[in-house]
């Protein structure tokens, strides 16, 4: 069976909602759904996929175990940058993780004048979360460093920028604790910059997001350098296509972004949510495994099994819900 096959086979058979009661209460997010037992959490990766700050109806084969598996592996790789959360693995779609209080504050890192940031640029303006731009850039530029573009972590609608003056002034942050954080951020930018030149990609942009540990550590959570939340452009046509002003081969999920734009939604109140075709969705999913064999250089095998509810419930049948703490 080809994997696109393997992919078409199971698109009736996505994840697209979990209801683990005897783990207790769900904190139901874009992409995961949460669950605590004590001091550790269960995070269940599904098959979700959100765009515009949109969920879509239709969920993508296999998308959550992409994501969990390639987020354990980038977290691997960069435990010695900064501490994560992570406990364990126990199934393709779960992590177990420590419970940190997480920072209400996505750390951006930019390396290229892409997507918001060019926007921005585009429309006139050289400040960008209190970060001053150059004149001369065009569209995905490299920029002369690396730059942090902070932005607030809305509970609905669109994050906003926001800068380190006002983290501070609004008391999020301690001044000593966000230039440890942006230090952090920056290096594991460049950590993961490291990991995807090695593979023949660039990284672009991501954003990182940190949580409080008991003994009042900072432990970087939820996921890290996947396509949910980078974006990489292929390192090998990168400079002919910024040459000609050409669009870049990118490994992220802005082309999702796009077929939505084709079909007339671009996340405005007024406009109807399109419903993903099945082709549609097979070529997602497909260009998910595909990120993750090119970053990881090992084929990704789907677990295709058993149903993968009934695989979860196996995985963490030994846990109960032991409440809030």
């Amino acid at each position: 069976m080809t994997t696109r096959e393997a992919i078409r086979a199971h698109l009736d058979h996505t994840v697209t909602e979990t209801h683990f009661q005897h783990l207790g209460m769900r904190y139901k997010g874009k992409v995961r759904d949460t669950y605590r037992n004590g001091e550790v959490l269960i995070l269940v990766t599904t098959d979700r996929i959100s765009a515009f700050d949109h969920v879509l109806r239709q969920g993508i084969p296999f998308k959550g175990q992409v994501l969990n598996q390639l987020a354990a592996w980038f977290f691997e790789e960069t435990k010695g940058v900064c501490p994560n959360h992570v406990i364990s693995i126990p199934d393709p779609n779960v992590t177990l993780a420590h419970r940190c209080h997480a920072v209400p504050v996505e750390f951006v890192v930019r390396g290229y004048l892409a997507g918001h940031a060019w926007r921005t640029y585009r429309d006139g303006h050289r400040t960008l979360c209190g970060k001053t731009l150059p004149d001369g850039l065009s569209q995905n530029s490299r920029l002369p460093e690396p730059i942090l573009t902070p932005a607030t972590k809305a509970i609905a609608g669109h994050d906003e920028d926001t800068s380190r003056e006002d983290v501070i002034a609004r008391g999020i942050l301690s001044e000593d604790d966000f230039d440890l954080l942006e230090s952090r951020a920056l290096d594991l930018f460049a950590r993961g910059t490291e990991l995807a030149a090695e593979r023949g990609l660039i990284l672009v942009d991501t954003k990182y997001e940190f949580g409080r540990y008991l003994d009042g550590t900072f432990r970087v959570i939820d996921e890290i350098h996947t396509p949910d939340s980078s974006r990489y452009f292929y390192s090998d046509t990168y400079t002919d296509r910024l040459e000609r002003n050409a669009p870049q081969r990118q490994l992220s999920k802005e082309f999702v972004r796009e077929w939505l734009m084709d079909h007339g939604f671009q996340g405005r109140a007024d406009e109807q949510l399109p419903d993903l075709s099945d082709e549609f969705r097979i070529d997602v999913s497909a260009r998910y495994m595909e990120l993750y064999e090119q970053i990881t250089g090992t084929p990704f095998e789907p677990d295709t099994a058993s149903e993968p509810i009934a695989r979860m419930e196996h995985a963490l049948a030994s846990l109960a819900s032991k409440g809030p703490a």
